[in-house]
C-alpha cells in the first residue's frame, strides 16, 4: 500500500499546482535558512582531528604578574614564554611536543620578472607535521639536523609553490626569503583545517600558512611574531630580551600515546611549575591547566554566541514556515473532504486515511528538501563570498546533505499531523448526503 499511497501523493502535487508550489517553497525556504546556519555551526564545532583529538593537549602555565590578579579570573593570554616552551619540550613525558609562532617574510620568486610579495607563515618544530597529520604533495619535513642548526629550509603550501614554480616539483629549488636564500624541502598537500585549531591565537590568511620554516631558523633570523604577544613585565629592547622575557608568544602542543597518559603529563607540568616558583617565577600560584582539542576550542570560543543565536533564529524561522505550511495543508485537505467521505464509505479506515495523507505530506517534504538543498547551497555560496574565512567554513558535507532531506521530510510530517488528523475526522454520511 505504501507504493500506492506514494503514487497518490505524487499525483496530488499536480491537483492544485499553485497551492503545492506555495507549500514546497515555504518549506524549502525554512529548511534552507536552517541548514545553511547549521552547516556553519557544524563545521566550526566539529572535531577537526577525531583520530587523536583526545591525545593532543595545550598546556597553560600562568606566568602573569600578581598585581591586580583575582584568583579564578580569565587570563589575558594563554600562550607560553619561549623559555617555558623550550624547557617543557625537553622534560614533558609525551610522544611529541611542538612549539610554534606565526611570522612573515618578504619572498622573492626565482622567476625573472615576478614581483616580490609578503608571505605569512608558521615557524614550528619538526614534530608539527606528524602531530597534526599534515599531508605532503612533494618532499617531506625538514631533517632533525636542519632543525638543530636552524638551516634555511622552507616548506611551501600548494598555492605559493605553483605561483612561483608552476606544476613542477620544486623540491631542491631555491628562493630568497627575508633577503637570504632558502631551499625548498617540501610542498604541503591539500591541508587547511577549519577551524584552525592548532593555531587559534593570532591571525593568518584564510587559505592557510603560505610557508613553514623551522622554529630555530626563525629565532636565528630574529623574525618577529605575527599575532598576540603579551608581556606582564617590562623588558629590554632586542630579540634576546624577548627570548628571555616573561612575554607569552609561543603556542605549545603535546601528543601523548593514549588519553590515559594525560595524568602523567599533567603531573610533569605541575612539577615544572613548582620548580619555577622556587626560582621566583609564576607569582600568581594559579593551577596548571591542560586542554585537549575540543576543550581548547571551547576555551577559545571558536563557536561564539552570535553563531549559536543565528542557528536558533534560523530554526525559529523554520517553525514560522511550518505554521504557514500547516495552514496550507489544512486548506488542501479540507477541499478533499468529499473524497475522504467516499473512501470511508467504501471501507477505508481512519488509519488508512491517516497513512495516505501523511505519505502525501512526506512527498511535499521531499520536494521541499530538493528545492531547499539548492537554496541552501546558494545561501552558503553567498556567505562564502563575504570573506575567505567564511568561504572556508561555508561548505556542505554529506552529513549536512542528508540532514537537509531528513529535516525537510520531518518538518513536513510534523506540519501534516494536524491537517491529517482533521481529514480523518470527516463523517462519511454527511459528505455523501451533500453530494
Amino acid at each position: 500500500m505504501f507504493g500506492y499511497y506514494l503514487m497518490l501523493g505524487v499525483r496530488s502535487l499536480r491537483r492544485n499546482p499553485y497551492l503545492t508550489v506555495l507549500m514546497v517553497l515555504t518549506l524549502a525556504i525554512g529548511v534552507a535558512a536552517s541548514v545553511s546556519t547549521l552547516t556553519i555551526l557544524h563545521v566550526m564545532s566539529g572535531d577537526p582531528i577525531p583520530a587523536k583529538s583526545e591525545r593532543l593537549f595545550v598546556p597553560f602555565i600562568d606566568n602573569g604578574a600578581r598585581n591586580g590578579y583575582v584568583p579564578g579570573s580569565e587570563p589575558i593570554d594563554m600562550q607560553s614564554t619561549y623559555q617555558d616552551a623550550m624547557n617543557l619540550l625537553r622534560i614533558a613525558p609525551a610522544e611529541r611536543g611542538v612549539a610554534m609562532f606565526a611570522t612573515g617574510m618578504p619572498v622573492e620568486p626565482p622567476r625573472a620578472g615576478s614581483a616580490p610579495f609578503q608571505a605569512y607563515g608558521l615557524a614550528p618544530t619538526r614534530a608539527f607535521f606528524a602531530m597534526f597529520d599534515v599531508p605532503f604533495r612533494y618532499g617531506q619535513p625538514w631533517s632533525e639536523e636542519d632543525e638543530a642548526r636552524g638551516a634555511n629550509v622552507v616548506i611551501l603550501n600548494r598555492t605559493v609553490a605553483e605561483k612561483m614554480f608552476g606544476e613542477a616539483n620544486p623540491v631542491g629549488q631555491r628562493l630568497r626569503m627575508g633577503g637570504e636564500p632558502f631551499t625548498v624541502v617540501g610542498v604541503l598537500g591539500d591541508w587547511n583545517p577549519m577551524p584552525r585549531y592548532y593555531k587559534l591565537i593570532g591571525s593568518g590568511p584564510a587559505t592557510g600558512e603560505e610557508f613553514m620554516i623551522p622554529l630555530a631558523t626563525a629565532v636565528r633570523k630574529e623574525l618577529q611574531p605575527y599575532g598576540s604577544v603579551n608581556c606582564s613585565q617590562a623588558r629590554d629592547p632586542g630579540y634576546a630580551s624577548l627570548l628571555a622575557s616573561e612575554c607569552t608568544w609561543i603556542q605549545l602542543w603535546f601528543e601523548t600515546r593514549s588519553g590515559a597518559d594525560r595524568a602523567d603529563l599533567q603531573s610533569a607540568l605541575e612539577n615544572y611549575a613548582s620548580e619555577q616558583r622556587k626560582l621566583g617565577r609564576l607569582p600568581r600560584l594559579a593551577p596548571v591547566e591542560l586542554y585537549d582539542v575540543m576543550a581548547w576550542m571551547e576555551k577559545q570560543k571558536v563557536v561564539g554566541n552570535d553563531t549559536r543565536l543565528s542557528a536558533w533564529l534560523a530554526f525559529g524561522f523554520l517553525a514560522l514556515c511550518l505554521v504557514n505550511t500547516v495552514g496550507l495543508l489544512l486548506a488542501k485537505f479540507s477541499a478533499r473532504a468529499a473524497e475522504v467521505g467516499v473512501r470511508r464509505a467504501l471501507g477505508a479506515s481512519k488509519r488508512d486515511i491517516f497513512r495516505q495523507f501523511l505519505i502525501e505530506t512526506g512527498v511535499v517534504g521531499l520536494a521541499g528538501g530538493v528545492l531547499g538543498l539548492g537554496l541552501a547551497v546558494g545561501a552558503l555560496a553567498l556567505i562564502g563570498m563575504q570573506s575567505k574565512d567564511m568561504a572556508a567554513v561555508a561548505r556542505m558535507d554529506w552529513q549536512m546533505l542528508a540532514l537537509t532531506f531528513v529535516l525537510s521530510i520531518a518538518a513536513a510530517l510534523i506540519a501534516g499531523l494536524l491537517p491529517t488528523w482533521r481529514a480523518c475526522q470527516v463523517t462519511p454520511a454527511i459528505q455523501l448526503k451533500s453530494q
